[in-house]
């Protein structure tokens, strides 16, 4: 058995994994050798960040099972995959406490406006400015993954009220005061101050906060994306920047690095990080743990922890790592 891995592994980490594989073949590829080495692999670990002939992949008819290093599946869910018989699990929930450190940090940078005072800081500009508040807001909370769910108690110190959606609405934490389908988002719309995106990038996300759903934002809302970039239209995003939304914050964008041409980079009632909210001094750690116990799963035969529905693009409750760190239940 030939495992290939494809995340910024130490060797520590590969120790860990040799440990848990037994007298498998243990191969380092990284993003210059994963293409390749693909090919020849039974199990995958990681998160190509370069094109990977997958249709070739999948006609060898060897690979078995793929671990995403990522909560996002959109990097290896292609048709192919999707139609073959290989396993699929996600890294959703492994980084959820950095998420939510840094959905907390671009929140509040907006909503306590700190793009203008970082630029009156420049000046040495000491002037009062109005702002926005947290505490007491109603938060739209789109997707309860593992991500989700963790921003939900967080935000629920807040005192917040969360209206959420997601694709299993019958999964509803104690933190969130409505749960509602997926098709119930243009209900949401209207009655949040802050709306979080925390949702998978699938075909039925793409493009999901287009000029009409924006539209149906309040005045002097706010929008935060810390997903996928593509689940928004940046121009629509841009024009609504420039009328009704009081301000947007993003970690992701729908092209990556965000060209200079694009109309976010000037916009005053806008902050932008650069994809770094899963960034956390125990990434690595957490990500091999949840691997190496998969891994463990995989060898005597048992469900993997967020295996995923490969047609849905994530994983059911049932499967979830959030339920078995005991964020989950319907309540």
């Amino acid at each position: 058995m030939r495992i290939v891995l494809c995340y910024p592994v130490q060797p520590q980490h590969l120790q860990k994994i040799q440990a848990a594989a037994g007298d498998a073949e243990v191969v380092d590829a990284g993003q210059q050798g994963v293409a390749e080495a693909l090919l020849d692999a039974d199990i995958y670990c990681g998160h190509a960040k370069v094109p990977v002939p997958w249709d070739d992949v999948v006609s060898r008819g060897r690979l078995r099972w793929i671990q995403s290093s990522a909560a996002g599946m959109d990097h290896c869910l292609v048709p192919s995959v999707v139609a073959s018989d290989i396993l699929v699990s996600s890294a959703s929930g492994v980084l959820a406490k950095q998420v939510a450190d840094h959905t907390l940090a671009l929140t509040l940078g907006i909503l306590r406006d700190l793009p203008t005072f970082f630029r009156a800081q420049e000046r040495r500009d000491f002037t009062r400015r109005p702002t926005r508040d947290l505490f007491g807001a109603t938060v739209g909370l789109i997707g309860l993954g593992g991500n989700g769910r963790l921003l939900a108690d967080v935000l629920s110190a807040f005192e917040a009220r969360i209206l959420a959606t997601d694709w299993f609405p019958e999964e509803k934490p104690a933190s969130v005061a409505e749960l509602l389908p997926p098709e119930g988002i243009d209900s949401l719309l209207p009655r949040v101050d802050v709306l979080i995106l925390a949702a998978p990038l699938t075909d039925q996300t793409r493009g999901l906060m287009n000029a009409r759903r924006l539209a149906l934002m309040p005045e002097g809302s706010f929008l935060v994306n810390v997903a996928r970039g593509p689940l928004v239209v940046e121009e629509d995003l841009a024009q609504a920047l420039g009328g009704h939304l009081r301000g947007a914050a993003v970690d992701v964008t729908e092209v990556e690095p965000l060209p200079e041409t694009s109309p976010l980079w000037g916009l005053e009632n806008m902050l932008i990080t650069p994809h770094v909210g899963g960034q956390r001094a125990s990434r690595i750690d957490d990500m091999t743990d949840l691997f190496c116990e998969n891994l463990r799963r995989f060898r005597r035969g048992e469900r993997l922890v967020n295996q995923v529905d490969n047609r849905l693009g994530f994983p059911e409750p049932a499967d979830s790592l959030w339920r078995l760190e005991g964020r989950g239940g319907a309540k």
